[in-house]
């Protein structure tokens, strides 16, 4: 089979032909249909700051969706032809994931324990599935788990990448009053479309909303600074974002606003299926656009020159 191959930082990643993943007890091998890029792969390939954290050599790739094409032994909950998602977290005690710790989904097929695996409903498709296994699963976790987002909450996206809108959807599907701030034009009028209540071009820009929770889905220094001017006394501001590993932050803010700065990394199946069950309902419906599975590497030179709108899927037959 054909796979993507990170190395090391600094070098691209290159399609090399790859051994046939075999299922051992408690595995499948799943026959990959689509894959989402994300930036994360991208700050592997350039900040030798992850080398800590991925495995290499490794196959890239944490977002999948796709079909079971073999189970191993004392395999009961899946089967053969099953449509599913896949959870990116294997054990996030000690940090490993798919494509980072274990090989990952930039492959045709790939092995995963068959506890990782979520139903997909038929209604929803491969590239939608893919996208809510991290841009969906992280936003929902840092919204509602670690941030307490509740319905009728006033809530800010910070960022309208893949994971800031896919946040600022389901915030909205849930209830919530949402705010977006993102530079980009195209950006703010997708959060306009989805239902955000107004739309700024820098999230300081909210002071005066003072949204109770933000999610900064960019994570640059500028952004959760910004988040915490505008977040409301006794607010959250939860960061999900790596645009820069190192960060300088204002304590005037944190401290007369009895605020909190809150990371949040991934989440669980129970995140992936809430919101697949929302978008089976047709109250979430990320913007996607799809590229051929030969093309990752071109992607994700997309991703890090910021030509992407919304998520992008690599897609195989």
């Amino acid at each position: 089979m054909k796979a993507w191959q990170f190395t090391k930082t600094h070098e691209p990643l290159k399609l090399v032909d790859y051994p046939e993943p075999v299922a051992k007890a408690g595995e499948v091998v799943l026959d990959v249909k689509a894959t989402g890029l994300c930036h994360t792969d991208v700050t592997i390939l350039d900040d030798p700051g992850w080398m800590k954290l991925v495995q290499a050599p490794v196959i890239l790739g944490h977002e999948c969706a796709g079909v079971v094409d073999s189970v191993g032994a004392g395999v009961t909950d899946f089967a053969v032809g099953d449509r599913v998602g896949v959870c990116p977290v294997i054990d996030a005690d000690k940090g490993i994931s798919i494509g980072g710790g274990i090989d990952g989904a930039y492959a045709n097929k790939m092995v995963v324990p068959a506890s990782a695996l979520i139903p997909l409903p038929d209604n929803v498709s491969f590239i939608d599935g893919a996208a809510a296994t991290d841009a969906g699963m992280t936003s929902h976790n840092a919204l509602f788990n670690v941030g307490g987002a509740k319905p009728g909450m006033k809530v800010g996206i910070v960022g309208m990448g893949g994971i800031g809108e896919f946040g600022a959807q389901l915030a909205v599907a849930k209830g919530c009053t949402v705010y977006v701030a993102d530079p980009k034009p195209t950006a703010r009028q997708i959060a306009k479309e989805i239902g955000a209540a107004a739309v700024f071009e820098d999230a300081a820009e909210m002071k005066d909303v003072a949204p109770q929770v933000i999610l900064d889905a960019a994570g640059f220094d500028t952004t959760t600074n910004h988040a915490l001017q505008a977040v409301a006394l006794h607010g959250k501001v939860v960061v999900v974002g790596m645009g820069i590993l190192h960060s300088t932050i204002s304590t005037w803010d944190l401290i007369m606003k009895q605020a909190q700065i809150l990371g949040s990394m991934g989440g669980t199946k129970a995140d992936i299926a809430d919101c697949y069950q929302l978008m089976a309902a047709g109250k979430v419906k990320p913007t996607l656009s799809t590229i051929d599975f030969n093309q990752i590497d071109q992607g994700l030179d997309q991703l890090r020159d910021g030509k992407v709108k919304g998520r992008l899927i690599a897609i195989q037959d």
